[in-house]
Formats: C-alpha cells, structure tokens, sequence
C-alpha cells in the first residue's frame, strides 16, 4: 500500500559550489525512502543561475512505511556528468498524518546541505497529499446539516459505502466508588 503525493519543485535560492555562485543548469531529484530508488527529475534550468526556478510537479508513490522524501539539487557539469550541490530530508510527518487534510497545498522550505555537510542554499516546495481511495468513499457520503459539513466513516470494514457513522469519539473511563 502506498499514498499518493504531488511535489512541486518551485524553486531554489543562494546555490553555491565551493562558495561561488552556480551559473547554471541544475535540476532536481526526488526520491522516497523504501521505493526501491524509483527516481523523479525535473527538467533543466540553465538560466537562473544560483536563483533556479522549475515549477515542475512530481507525483510518487510514497510506501506507507517511508519516513523521509529525499530531494536532490543537482548542476550539470560539461561532460554527461552531475554534481550534487545540495540535499534536503524532508520528514513525511511534515505533510501527513498532522493537521492538514488531504488535497490541500501546502508551501515548504528547507535548507540544503552539501556533501560536506555545510549549508548550501534553500528549496521551495510545495506538497498536495492525493485523496486515497478510502477517504474518497467516506467523502462521497458526506452531507451537510445547517450548512456545515458532515463526514462519516464506512460502518463496514469491507470498504462498501451503504451506511456511514458519523460522530465524536468518546473515551469510557472506568469509575470506582470510594465507599
């Protein structure tokens, strides 16, 4: 089982290979640990120099198990070669499982570091976490009462959407009498 997310690579800012301003012709890789190295690449930015700019979406499958999405900045060299100026880990709990609903864009930024461990630059994102095709049913079912909307949650662990509890939670604690 997976989840289905959308990156766009926005931008990048201040990218420097030994304390010089690149001049040009970097492009990024994403990559999710546990993908078994399944690779996006964006295209080519050969004019913004340290300042790039992609604008590119990536859609990846992300396993259920990964923790980490990988993103890569890299620059082409003269020959067929690439050089990596930078690399963020951006933790999966920055955009699932927390307070952010599924289909709602989010803007992250996070600072890259070089092989050497030293900071290189800034990465702009932007991250939609697809709707699964379980939460679909449940919204498919979902009605409004006085203008606010009412979700529920299939009664049925078979994933049929005939009959939906909707509610709050409640916790049952269990009382003893002091006699």
């Amino acid at each position: 089982m997976s989840q289905t997310i959308e990156i766009t690579i926005l931008s990048a800012e201040n990218l420097q290979e030994n304390k010089k301003a690149i001049k040009g012709n970097t492009f990024v890789t994403v990559q999710c640990d546990g993908s078994n190295n399944e690779v996006s690449t964006t295209k080519l930015d050969s004019e913004g120099g340290s300042y790039p700019t992609w604008n590119e979406k990536v859609v990846i499958d992300l396993p259920l198990h990964a923790r980490f999405v990988t993103i890569e900045v890299k620059y082409k060299t003269r020959g067929s070669s690439s050089n990596s100026v930078g690399i963020a880990r951006v933790p999966v709990s920055d955009f699932l499982g927390g307070y952010v609903h599924e289909n709602q864009l989010q803007f992250l930024s996070y600072r890259l570091w070089d092989n050497r461990v030293m900071r290189n630059g800034v990465v702009n994102i932007s991250v939609k976490v697809k709707m699964s095709q379980q939460n679909s049913c449940s919204s498919s079912m979902s009605s409004t009462m006085n203008g606010v909307p009412v979700t529920g949650v299939p009664v049925a662990g078979n994933g049929s959407c005939s009959r939906v509890a909707t509610g709050i939670p409640a916790v049952w604690l269990n009382y003893q009498r002091h006699i």
